[in-house]
Order: structure tokens, then C-alpha cells, then sequence
């Protein structure tokens, strides 16, 4: 029924009343705004004319949506690095600023996604869903909200749990010449950590798109997107991306960490970050110094990895555990980025090209490597054998070095010789493969008990094998006593090696039929 003349009269004369009261009452809002111009574009900056106000690290914007920040702030024309696609900028075209500094999405909602530093989806799901927004430089927890690290990163790598190990807030550096391994380690840490309550962010800093689709793919098919972020940057991104990835990506594990959870955040790698850095630093004709590096180079990675903590309980006891890769070239360490992050980090894992050619996997050089932090949060059970092995081991590779000479040897060094052979051969690891704890420390019991020396060296990969199955069938309350325990027992221990020296039965006995030589 359509309403009667006077109905719609009313209902005008209503909405005309309310128009004019809406206009009275309109109350005109006048906001100052800087807009300046460009004056240059070159590859991955601009430069920019007409903004007094702008500070150091502010946003700016410019047309199509390029976002840029403010990084060299003169009296007459300020340097800015852009984020995208600046194809289209062109001189004289206007800039604005936003009065606010670079910020990123954080949040649980991130867990299983990949976004790139602007937190722009990156995976095809859609729109990120973030609680927060936090900006990518924060100043790191200061010395008396910290506590010691006390508790174990268990990696699932035998040569690293038990000889270098990393614990919860340490910063361990992963180095050595490309294609030696350095990704797979950090990789293998990620993979080890479901049902360990450590949620993972894997940040790749101007990578290949092949190599970072192989390194998601991995993480798909073993169910570790479940609790890992990853931020991306490949290798054709503006260098400005590059350089604020990982900056981005610990402002994301920092919610986490803030949130009382433990973190592990992944910087892929930092030698591509320093490249970006002194690719700007040069554009915007700042001074060069060594190896054409800007001065402050030191401080950009000292800032990153100074966040890396763990937190004391005031705080929520949260951890943050930094493994920073970088590449050396011709295993040279004592190039410029390799020391400057050396003396930054708590450690550093060393791979070698020499080891990687001989099949030795992961190709981790234990004389060269070094953790400054994790003996102290390594569990008992680890702390009561790892001493041992590696004074064995290291007394190994230097009569192995002499040995090549071809001089006699007396049976006590020949013995030393065939043990570190075993040593090596047992913490051999194929990549993707994780080990349990119980698993790796009846595999160290059975190298320190000297169970494994009538073993062939051909025979090596299934006596450990054995010995790892075997561990698996460990009872709860001594898998329990291992987690948890002070110190390693006596009783413990032989019950272990017991199980290990059955599990090798058939294999000394094999031995023992061989003809001696």
C-alpha cells in the first residue's frame, strides 16, 4: 500500500530539516599537509624537495601507492629509499609525508602465512589478519629485563646439540662459501620443533624465487607452516625491501616473544642485506669506506641482532633465538661482514667446502665452530659426553692430518685415528631428517663407551641406525629424568649404553669374522 500525500510530504520535509541541520552545523576542518616534489629518481631511491618537517625513517608517499622512506634528511633535499615498484615515478611529480614511521602487521593470524616486509600477502589467502601493528625499529629489551639462557634449542642435528649448542635467546651464526649446507641447517632447526611450543620465522633477504619456492615447498610438505611465518624479499625486489626484511621480520617475532612464547627467527641472509644497504648508502652519495661499505654498516646488524634475547619473568619469560646466515667467499672468515657479525653473535657454526666435497653431512667444521652460550643450557645427559667427544674428535683430525704423511703409527694412535673415524661417521646426518633426543645421546653413549669401534666404517650408517631404534623403545620415566635432570646418573647412563651395546651385537659380530689385516 503506497503511502497517502500528506505521508510523503512529512517525510520530505523531514529529510530536508535534517540536511540543513547537517549543514549548519558543518564545521570545516582545515589540516596543514607538506607535499614537496621529486627532483631524481634513480634505481631504488628518490630525491625530494619541499618537506622541512619530514624526520629521519618517516614515511613518504608517492603517486600510485609507492610508499618511500625519509633517509637522508638535508637541509635542501632529503634521500628517500623507495618500497615498490617506482617504474613510473618520474621527476616532478608530488610527494607528501605521513608523519609516522615504518610499521609492519603482527599478530597469531600471521602463523602458516608468507608476506613480504609491507605485510602484503604473498601466498594467494587473502588480506593478512593482524592484531597489531608495530614499527620495524624498536629499541631492544634492555639489560635488566633480561635473564640467562638456560634452556636448550634442540636443532635435531647431532653435531650441533651436542658439540655447538644453541639455547633459547642465543644468537648463533651460521657462515661459510655458498652451496656448503648453511640453509638446510637452519631449515633442519625449523622442522625439529613441533611439540616443542617455539614458533618460527623464516626471513629471505633477496633470495632466488627458486631457491625460496624449494625452501617453502619443504616446509609445506612436513606440516611446518603450521607455526611459521615467512618474510620474503627475491633477488629482482627493490633494494629497500631487502633492506628493512629483516628488521620486519623481528618486529613479527618480538609479538611472540612479548606474548611469553619462545621464537626462532631465520635471517637468510644477511650478506644480501649488507649489499642492499651499501647499494643505498652509495646511491644517496654517502661516504664509502671499507669495501665501499657505509661507516655504519656494524651498526645496522648490531641493532638487528641486540633484539635477540630472552626475557626475564617480569616480562613473560618469552625467548627470542637469532640464526643469522652469511656467505664467505673462498672460506675466507676474516673478511669484513664475517668478523663484524662473529663479534656480534654468541657462536658461530662454520661449514666447510672441504668436508661438503667428501660427502660429510651436515658439513659442519667443529674445530672452527664455536657456541659462547649454549654449554651452558645444554641438558645433563648432553653436557656429560659432549667434553669428551670433542677432545677425541679434535685429537683426531690433527693425527689425521699428520697421518696423511704417511708416517708409522704406533696402535695407541692408530686406535685414536679409528674412533674419530666413527665419530665423523656418526654425526653424519642426511638433510630433512631430524633426531630425537633420546636418540642422539644413545648414539653419543655409544661413540664415548667405544661401542661403535668394531664396527666397519662401511657398516657405520645402519649400527647407528640400530642404536637410534633401539632408543625409541627407552622408558618414559628415563626419557622423562633425561628432559629434566640436573645430572646424568650412572644408573642412567649404563642402562643406555646397555641398550646400545645390544643393539650392536650383530654388528661387532660381523666384524670379529672379518680377517684381520
Amino acid at each position: 500500500m503506497s503511502p497517502g500525500p500528506e505521508t510523503l510530504e512529512t517525510a520530505l520535509e523531514r529529510a530536508f530539516t535534517s540536511l540543513r541541520r547537517a549543514r549548519e552545523g558543518f564545521v570545516p576542518r582545515l589540516e596543514p599537509r607538506e607535499v614537496g616534489t621529486v627532483t631524481n629518481v634513480s634505481t631504488g631511491i628518490a630525491k625530494v624537495s619541499g618537506l622541512p618537517g619530514v624526520g629521519v625513517d618517516e614515511i613518504v608517499e608517492f603517486p600510485g601507492g609507492v610508499s618511500g622512506i625519509a633517509f637522508n634528511v638535508d637541509e635542501d633535499e632529503v634521500g628517500v629509499v623507495l618500497l615498490g615498484e617506482y617504474w613510473h615515478l618520474h621527476a616532478g611529480d608530488e610527494v607528501q609525508r605521513t608523519g609516522r614511521v615504518m610499521d609492519v602487521a603482527a599478530g597469531d593470524g600471521l602463523l602458516g602465512r608468507i608476506i613480504d616486509p609491507l605485510g602484503r600477502s604473498l601466498d594467494g589467502k587473502g588480506p593478512v589478519d593482524a592484531s597489531r601493528r608495530l614499527p620495524i625499529e624498536r629499541p631492544a629489551a634492555p639489560i635488566m629485563d633480561r635473564a640467562p639462557v638456560t634452556v636448550p634449542l634442540q636443532t635435531g642435528l647431532k653435531v650441533v646439540d651436542a658439540l655447538i649448542p644453541i639455547g633459547r635467546g642465543q644468537r648463533e651464526l651460521i657462515l661459510g662459501d655458498r652451496q656448503t649446507g648453511k640453509t638446510a641447517i637452519a631449515i633442519d632447526a625449523i622442522l625439529n620443533q613441533p611439540g616443542q611450543n617455539v614458533v618460527c620465522v623464516y626471513c629471505a633477504i633477496g633470495q632466488r624465487a627458486s631457491a625460496v619456492a624449494k625452501t617453502l615447498a619443504t616446509l609445506r610438505e612436513k606440516g611446518a607452516m603450521e607455526y611459521t611465518v615467512v618474510v620474503v624479499t627475491e633477488g629482482n625486489d627493490p633494494p629497500g625491501l631487502a633492506y628493512i626484511a629483516p628488521y620486519a621480520a623481528t618486529s613479527i617475532a618480538e609479538y611472540f616473544m612479548e606474548a611469553g612464547r619462545d621464537v626462532l627467527i631465520v635471517y637468510d641472509d644477511l650478506t644480501h642485506h649488507a649489499r642492499a644497504y651499501r647499494e643505498l648508502s652509495l646511491l644517496l652519495r654517502r661516504p664509502p669506506g671499507r669495501e665501499a661499505f657505509p661507516g655504519d654498516i656494524f651498526y645496522i646488524h648490531s641493532r638487528l641482532l641486540e633484539r635477540a634475547t630472552h626475557l626475564s619473568e617480569e616480562r613473560g619469560s618469552g625467548s627470542l633465538t637469532a640464526l643469522p646466515i652469511i656467505e664467505t667467499q673462498a672460506q675466507d672468515i676474516s673478511a669484513y661482514i664475517p668478523t663484524n657479525l662473529i663479534s656480534i653473535t654468541d657462536g658461530q657454526i662454520y661449514l666447510s667446502p672441504s668436508l661438503f666435497e667428501l660427502g660429510v653431512l651436515p658439513a659442519v667444521d667443529v674445530g672452527k665452530s664455536v657456541s659462547r652460550v649454549g654449554g651452558k643450557a645444554q641438558r645433563a645427559a648432553y653436557r656429560a659426553v659432549a667434553g669428551d667427544l670433542k677432545l677425541a674428535f679434535a685429537q683426531f683430525e690433527e693425527l689425521e692430518t699428520f697421518a696423511r704423511f704417511g708416517a708409522r703409527l704406533d696402535e695407541d694412535t692408530r686406535k685414536v685415528i679409528e674412533h674419530g673415524r666413527r665419530i665423523r661417521a656418526s654425526l653424519k646426518q642426511p638433510e630433512l631428517s631430524p633426531v630425537s633426543m633420546p636418540a642422539q645421546i644413545a648414539v653419543l653413549l655409544a661413540l664415548t663407551a667405544r661401542l661403535f669401534d668394531e664396527v666397519p666404517l662401511e657398516r657405520m650408517a645402519n649400527a647407528e641406525q640400530a642404536v637410534r631404534e633401539a632408543a625409541e623403545n627407552l622408558p618414559a620415566e628415563l626419557r622423562e629424568r633425561l628432559e629434566s635432570a640436573d645430572e646424568l646418573s650412572g644408573e642412567d647412563r649404563e642402562t643406555i649404553v646397555e641398550i646400545g651395546r645390544q643393539a650392536l651385537e650383530a654388528f661387532s659380530s660381523d666384524a670379529a669374522r672379518e680377517p684381520k689385516p
